[in-house]
């Protein structure tokens, strides 16, 4: 053939019976000349309407957000199964923290290029085989009280704007061994004292069933973070109820943990002997699953078991007649009682100790061993504190030696008596707060007290589940479970029980829906 002649075209139709035919040979198939062409026909015009299909029938991509609001377990079995890559999630997380977050103001620092490097990573690993467990590839936050290496644990303190941290907290450490992606830090009321306060570093966070209203403290940005839906599970600490505050404000489940189940080297204190991390997370499910890598424990090991036989005290006292507890809440702890009650579990009315009694020598221990740590700063550098929470924390100077060995005293005896009623009891049932969340404009003049039921827990150091229970005008109401030491898979047990006969846990902030 000259170089001025045409190529010969190829009839495609030539091609496709030629490579019809060399089908059939490699699967021994043999076939008469007519048969051979009847099938052909056949299969020509499957392959033809197959080739239109997509037109038709174009490829959907799944939708990224709705699959934020899946839990994170079940994110992880889409990673697992290769329909979902980290990457793809935390970059679904970051879009939604900034469309969100600026009514919420639950993050003070997003570190996207750290997060999509950690999700990179976690693709890669699970890529090879290599699976660090339920957290690996999945977003994670963490209350700005935790040390992160190389960005600032800030407490929302003017004095800390600047204080990097040289190495990442114990919990830390082993969210990173876990293979979770750590999205950002999370607003907290100025070193886990009073608020919200806005003469921190940060406006405080918000409360997204009801901006006008508290978020509760001081794990403040991390519930709220959870109830708006940006993240599926976060850490905060717990000194006085700083977990369970604002999940029974936010509507979302905290798990204060046994005390010192959770190392708390790299987490800033407030008073040692009651300091506690945990999780705050949108199910109990996930909560324990939380726990058990920050803690080595297994607290989930009885998830989905059921509750008949179990026997519950149910702590009435610790509220029933307080002349400011809501009926709302009063109505709604009674039914959560009688749903457990269907489930199989015993349910027998006890008695806690006087609750005012623990609460004065719980905050007797907390004023003063936060004033021992504070009070050469608080003498020498008082313009690095907001006033509010300087204030708080100078209050410790007036609880003098005979009155913390009291305190611990009549601490000592709560512990007792709860350890005494859970030898007759798997667990105990109580209210988290007299009221659903309080409006956050009187707090911007003063301190105002929050009337919760958590800081006897806090000296007594037994694990605590808080969930919610119902609502009332829109805004959520929270229940405790408390356990024995290290029994947390017991109250988890209950709480998931609980959570899966109602629908508490799937509602959803009006603005999100």
């Amino acid at each position: 053939m000259s170089a001025q002649e045409p190529a010969l075209a190829i009839d495609p139709n030539e091609q496709r019976r030629a490579a019809f035919e060399a089908s059939l040979a490699q699967h021994g198939i043999a076939l008469s000349p007519h048969e051979s062409g009847s099938v052909f026909k056949l299969a020509a015009w499957m392959g033809d309407g197959i080739a239109g299909l997509a037109e038709t029938f174009p490829a959907q991509e799944e939708d990224l957000s709705a699959i934020l609001d899946l839990s994170f377990l079940e994110q992880g079995r889409r990673l697992r199964d290769g329909r979902l890559t980290s990457v793809a999630l935390t970059q679904a997380c970051l879009d939604r923290i900034a469309a969100r977050d600026g009514a919420y103001r639950s993050f003070y620092r997003v570190t996207a290029e750290r997060a999509l490097a950690h999700a990179a990573r976690a693709d890669a690993e699970l890529a090879a085989g290599q699976d660090r467990g339920p957290l690996h590839g999945i977003p994670v936050g963490l209350k700005d009280l935790i040390d992160v290496a190389g960005l600032p644990t800030t407490a929302d303190a003017p004095g800390r704007a600047e204080a990097v941290s040289e190495a990442d907290a114990a919990v830390v450490t082993r969210l990173i061994e876990a293979g979770a992606v750590l999205i950002g830090k999370l607003a907290t009321y100025e070193w886990g004292t009073v608020g919200p306060d806005t003469s921190g570093l940060f406006p405080p966070a918000r409360n997204p069933w009801s901006l006008d209203h508290i978020t509760g403290g001081s794990s403040s940005g991390s519930a709220a973070a959870v109830a708006s839906g940006l993240l599926r599970t976060t850490l905060g600490t717990d000194t006085g109820g700083s977990l369970r505050g604002p999940a029974f404000y936010c509507g979302v489940v905290g798990l204060k943990p046994t005390f010192g189940t959770v190392p708390n080297a790299g987490v800033l204190p407030m008073a040692t002997s009651m300091d506690h991390v945990g999780p705050i997370s949108a199910t109990v499910a996930e909560a324990a699953v939380t726990l058990d890598v920050i803690a080595g424990s297994k607290a989930a090991r009885l998830i989905g078991e059921p509750v008949r036989g179990l026997r519950i005290g149910y702590a009435r006292n610790f509220f029933a007649s307080d002349s400011q507890t809501m009926p709302a809440v009063l109505t709604a702890m009674d039914a959560a009682l009688s749903t457990l009650s269907e489930l199989g579990a015993v349910v027998e009315e006890i008695e806690l100790p006087d609750y005012y009694a623990i609460e004065v020598a719980a905050a007797a221990i907390l004023h003063r061993e936060s004033f021992d740590y504070h009070a050469a700063a608080l003498r020498d550098h008082p313009d690095a504190y907001g006033r509010r929470a300087f204030l708080s924390l100078a209050a410790g100077v007036a609880v003098s030696d005979s009155d913390l060995a009291e305190a611990r005293r009549a601490g000592q005896l709560f512990r007792d008596s709860v350890d005494r009623l859970l030898e007759r009891h798997d667990a105990i049932i109580t209210v988290g707060a007299l009221t659903t969340a309080l409006l956050a404009a009187p707090f911007e003049k003063e301190a105002v007290w929050t009337p919760m039921r958590t800081i006897g827990f806090n000296v007594s150091g037994h694990p605590v589940l808080a969930l919610p229970v119902g609502f009332h005008q829109g805004l959520p109401i929270g229940m405790q479970i408390i356990g024995r030491h290290h029994d947390e898979a017991r109250i988890v047990q209950i709480g998931d029980a609980f959570e899966r006969a109602t629908d508490h846990a799937v509602q959803r902030p009006p603005s999100l829906t």
